[in-house]
């Protein structure tokens, strides 16, 4: 597991890991990098990969030989039952995040306030995400290069994956296989991230893992106001949607429109029993013209009892109070005699 962290001033990259709190019987070191977006320099960005870690087990760590903070994570189980959740304060065993994170759009600074404010969830569960339209920060002339910051600051393990790329990756836990596609880097049939889907998709053994998860920013279905008509969502499903309908992807979670919005199976603008449950859960985040449908704040959990069944709920965030507003039992396809090769 990837630990990162950001520090002021120099400091080893160093991290302190033990099962009881207080006592560190293993330490690794890591790397130091930093960065520079146009008058803005970056502090001291570490990282250190820790383990190998026992499934379901609670680590105390710190990072820096910092005395002053200890952190705790919980570490995912081996296998199911296993929870989700996007953007949930607790009870889950896994976040899962399809992009547009801090909404710093080009204001550096508010990268370091968005991590602070994180912190305190971030460090006890695996934070897994993929990036959105306002990580991109390219400014013509200006800074030519885009996702600096993302990339910098969120590095997810896209090289043991086979990916040559951070904008996208994939990985396994308990039983899910869950794939996080780039909508704002290249994804047509001649792209490197449609060969390497391409490649991912034909090694998943669905006898051990027989879900398939796929989160991308820009839906490929959406009945709201907002964001219609998108290169990143109508181009990007004409290239790939085959590639996860043959695949027998069992739901592809969106973000990008704010409101939440979920579809039955479907595949090419028709229902399909044999086609991914398609789920934009973009309500967590920024208010950004709160779309149609159910525009309000929310949250989501995904919770995978077995090798067939899983359920969906959306969670309406009403004066901060937390109410069940959408639930769902699914079958993973891979159970389903009729969707089988």
């Amino acid at each position: 597991m990837r630990v990162s962290w950001i520090t002021k001033d120099e400091a080893r990259a160093t991290v302190e890991y033990g099962t009881s709190a207080g006592v560190y019987d293993s330490s690794v070191t890591g790397t130091t990098s930093s960065y520079k977006y146009v008058l803005y320099k970056s502090g001291q960005i570490h990282e250190a990969v820790i383990g190998p870690l026992k499934p379901d087990t609670v680590y105390y760590y710190r990072c820096s030989s910092d005395p002053s903070r200890e952190f705790n994570l919980k570490t995912p189980p081996a296998q199911f039952p296993i929870k989700f959740a996007h953007i949930s304060r607790s009870d889950y065993d896994m976040l899962l995040l399809p992009g547009d994170l801090s909404y710093a759009d080009f204001y550096q600074p508010l990268w370091d306030s968005f991590g602070r404010l994180v912190e305190p969830l971030a460090s006890q569960r695996p934070w897994m995400v993929t990036q959105g339209n306002h990580e991109i920060e390219k400014i013509p002339v200006v800074h030519s290069k885009s996702f600096t910051s993302y990339n910098a600051r969120w590095r997810m393990p896209f090289e043991e994956s086979g990916s040559t790329s951070n904008l996208y990756y994939s990985f396994d836990v308990a039983g899910v296989h869950v794939i996080m596609l780039g909508s704002y880097t290249d994804f047509g049939p001649d792209s490197d991230q449609y060969r390497w889907l391409q490649e991912d998709l034909g090694k998943v053994d669905r006898a051990r893992t027989p879900w398939v998860v796929v989160l991308i920013h820009a839906p490929w279905y959406n009945t709201n106001t907002a964001h219609q008509g998108e290169k990143e969502s109508v181009d990007m499903k004409a290239a790939m949607e085959d590639l996860l309908y043959q695949a027998r992807v069992d739901i592809v979670f969106a973000g990008h429109v704010h409101a939440y919005e979920r579809f039955t199976r479907v595949y090419d603008g028709k229902a399909d029993d044999c086609g991914p449950v398609h789920i934009t859960i973009g309500d967590g985040g920024n208010r950004e013209g709160l779309a149609t449908k159910e525009a309000s704040f929310g949250y989501g959990q995904f919770e995978v009892v077995n090798e067939t069944h899983a359920q969906w709920t959306w969670h309406r965030n009403d004066n901060d109070e937390s109410v069940v507003a959408d639930s769902v039992w699914l079958t993973s396809l891979s159970s389903n005699p009729i969707c089988k090769h």
